[in-house]
């Protein structure tokens, strides 16, 4: 069985990296998809909705998997959803058509939802007081290194094998962690996180009346919809404006989101351990700082004349956003109530990718298309993600001077 507190977060983490891996090959291969020979013949608002896709199945039911980690053994659930979401990604691979690729996708989307709601719970329950933000730190490593992988793998096997291979070779090793997802041992919560019980409703109200959880949330939204569209379509930009090969722009975007995910989560998580005062507001003065200086570089990109400039302010952009990942699921969490903690995480999930990632890439795609589809008109669509990013700090900010938040409930750490 999984007991100590350092081999569950090792787990957990190994499975948001095969999480993002999953989520993002589908961006790296895009191109590929929308051919009409070798891929389905899609266009740009066709593709921008398979990206989406995932999000329909991911924020409609983390709802229901929040409210059921509230009161059942999380392992189980977790353990669940991974299987489902690898058996869709080997899906995605024999999709034959538009249809039946988004029904894989949205398959793919709902076996996440009961990791990604579910996981962070377990790891605030597992992790010493003042060494959360580094728990979560290191667990949050996990998605810029499983996106860049998304892109590199993706781009060198669907330039071998084809992009229908690339599926079903990512595929395969969350089947496996899901069998191991069941040696995991529940860690003990707190009897009011045992026994509080309330609606859907009544939770939604109480959370409504705590105004730092509706300023992280709402800053988070403006985010996600500003980091959705720019991975979903970095790489047609690369391949349109910059002459890229496909391969190449993903390899480049992948490296780059290792090595500035791992600094930038890093260092936001002991960033917020070592700042004193109350930690929602401390984690919300970092993510604002994080989004004000996300914008300009994320509208310097759009500006760069080669594809190495677009990289350099590319990582700067990268490097100060991935400051607030720790940091922004800190403060959703910490602003809630403990018995509400998996509620509130699955809540946020629902609002950022409902308000968020579902609707920019389409929107940028539909854009694009209404323009003509070329590079320029690709841009105009883009035009919207540094206003946005923008939009987030300054949301984050107003939130940083709350006089009051949620005091901090203890959680326990051991095991049960």
């Amino acid at each position: 069985m999984i007991q100590s507190p350092r081999a569950i977060l090792a787990l957990l983490t190994l499975l948001n990296f095969v999480n993002y891996l999953d989520r993002f090959l589908v961006i790296a291969v895009g191109p590929e998809i929308q051919k009409p020979n070798t891929g389905l013949g899609l266009d740009d608002g066709q593709i921008g909705w398979v990206t989406s896709a995932f999000m329909f199945g991911y924020f409609l039911t983390s709802p229901l998997f929040g409210r059921l980690g509230d009161q059942r053994a999380r392992k189980h659930l977790i353990a669940l959803g991974v299987a489902v979401w690898s058996l869709a990604t080997v899906a995605s691979g024999s999709a034959s058509s538009f249809g039946t690729m988004i029904a894989a996708r949205v398959f793919v989307g709902i076996g996440e939802a009961s990791y990604a709601t579910l996981s962070p719970t377990i790891i605030d329950d597992i992790a010493p007081p003042e060494k959360k933000n580094r728990y979560l730190a290191v667990f949050y490593l996990a998605t810029p290194v499983g996106s860049a992988l998304g892109f590199i793998l993706g781009g060198q096997l669907q330039h071998h094998y084809g992009w229908r291979n690339a599926f079903y070779v990512a595929g395969g090793p969350g089947l496996l962690l899901a069998v191991i997802a069941l040696l995991l041992v529940e860690p003990k919560r707190t009897f009011e996180t045992r026994q509080g019980k309330s609606s859907s409703l009544e939770t939604i109200a109480e959370l409504w009346k705590r105004p730092a959880y509706v300023v992280a949330v709402l800053g988070y939204v403006a985010q996600t919809f500003a980091l959705g569209g720019f991975v979903q379509w970095a790489p047609h930009y690369l391949e349109r404006a910059h002459h890229m090969q496909l391969k190449d722009a993903d390899f480049w975007l992948g490296g780059i989101a290792v090595l500035t995910g791992i600094a930038g989560t890093a260092a936001g998580g002991a960033w917020a351990d070592r700042m004193k005062g109350d930690r929602v507001i401390v984690s919300l003065k970092i993510c604002a700082v994080s989004g004000a200086l996300t914008a300009p570089f994320a509208a310097a990109c759009l500006f760069m004349p080669s594809p190495t400039l677009f990289f350099v302010f590319a990582a700067l952009c990268e490097l100060s956003l991935f400051l607030s990942v720790a940091p922004v699921n800190v403060a959703v969490m910490l602003s809630a109530p403990a018995r509400l903690r998996a509620s509130a995480l699955a809540i946020s999930i629902f609002m950022i990718h409902l308000l968020g990632d579902l609707i920019s890439p389409p929107l940028i795609g539909e854009i694009s298309k209404a323009a003509g589809g070329d590079a320029h008109a690709l841009r105009l669509g883009m035009y919207l993600l540094p206003i946005t990013f923008a939009l987030s700090a300054i949301i984050w900010a107003r939130g940083a001077r709350i006089k009051h938040a949620v005091t901090e409930e203890p959680t326990a750490a051991g095991i049960s």
